[in-house]
């Protein structure tokens, strides 16, 4: 249609588009700002919303006691470790002299010798008594450590079971909060798609059309955009089951207005030559004859054959001739091209 325009209004629908589309833009631009904050009218659900708080505060608390009993035992084993391989290391020493001094009076066979033999073995079971007592304390914080350890473990483990229980709760609760934030998004959405269609249908060639295809965008967006990918999947089924109920729906459509046109086209076909192109606008008749198809059916019509003057398709008439200079011109113009002169049979083109 754009080869039918004047100049300037080739430039003027372009910035009437333009306005179109920022006005879409400005319209997207809050709408999703109002599709993002609708989560913020529920709660923001977390583990602790739905954990046995009493038990589970017990179990942090017993985890974080025994390991605070764990490491305080880790430093003593440690102490006492050190203690013990002292002790070991002592009487291990004591032994080795006490054995080079038996040997030795054994070889003199001296009985002066036997106090300080007594004095000796006396010494050495100190020294012995002194590394079990060593191993004992070390053996007694390493039970303390265990005990600690087990205590952590166990409450790790009730702690665990409250959470899960908790998490199958919270899982089910999140479901249904996003059902019903998509509610929320559907009862926003579905009334925007709805009066963009009623403006599709009524009024997108009205005096405001720049305004009613920037809400047109904006509801195609809101619901192609900010709902569809909202849309519960369920393993797919629900996605699906839509698209296929949209599907048929659009189809259905589509089908039904192909065959209205069909119908109004067999009916404008009917009509006498002179009125049929009366119904025709001025400019849809130059555009539809600047893509070389029929203004009246729509079908391709050779229009550079100088010799048809009459659609072979549907009858309607494309060229005449001037009744001042005999011209052949287009039956769609308003003037001859040849002379100027105005042409009669289209005075309400």
């Amino acid at each position: 249609m754009s080869k039918a325009l004047r100049l300037s209004e080739k430039w003027f629908r372009f910035g009437l588009w333009l306005v179109a589309f920022v006005f879409a833009s400005f319209l997207i631009g809050l709408g999703g700002t109002v599709v993002e904050n609708l989560p913020k009218v529920e709660h923001y659900y977390t583990l602790e919303d739905f954990i046995d708080k009493p038990a589970a505060e017990q179990a942090r608390a017993t985890i974080k006691q025994s390991q605070a009993r764990a490491q305080d035992a880790q430093e003593k084993l440690e102490q006492a470790r050190l203690k013990h391989n002292t002790a070991r290391a002592n009487a291990g020493s004591a032994r080795e002299t006490f054995n080079n001094w038996l040997a030795t009076r054994h070889a003199t066979q001296r009985p002066e010798q036997d106090a300080e033999l007594l004095s000796r073995t006396k010494a050495l079971d100190e020294l012995k008594a002194a590394e079990r007592n060593a191993l004992t304390a070390v053996e007694s914080q390493q039970q303390v450590a265990l005990d600690a350890q087990q205590a952590e473990r166990h409450a790790r483990h009730r702690l665990g079971e409250l959470e899960n229980a908790a998490a199958s709760q919270l899982t089910a609760a999140q479901q249904s909060q996003e059902l019903r934030v998509f509610g929320y998004r559907l009862l926003l959405t579905l009334p925007l798609l709805g009066v963009a269609g009623w403006l599709f249908a009524k009024k997108r060639q009205s005096t405001w059309w720049p305004f009613v295809w920037g809400f047109i965008y904006f509801a195609l967006f809101a619901f192609f955009v900010e709902l569809v990918p909202y849309l519960p999947s369920y393993g797919g089924y629900v996605r699906y089951a839509v698209g296929i109920v949209v599907t048929v729906l659009v189809g259905r459509q589509a089908i039904i207005g192909l065959n209205r046109y069909l119908e109004r086209q067999k009916q404008a076909e009917a009509m006498p030559d002179l009125e049929r192109r009366k119904e025709l606008g001025y400019d849809t008749a130059l555009a539809r004859l600047a893509k070389k198809v029929c203004p009246g059916c729509e079908r391709p019509v050779d229009l550079a054959n100088t010799a048809i003057d009459y659609c072979p398709h549907c009858g309607i008439c494309l060229f005449d001739h001037c009744e001042q200079c005999a011209a052949r011109k287009s039956a769609f113009s308003r003037f001859c091209h040849a002379c100027g002169a105005a042409a009669r049979a289209v005075a309400g083109l």
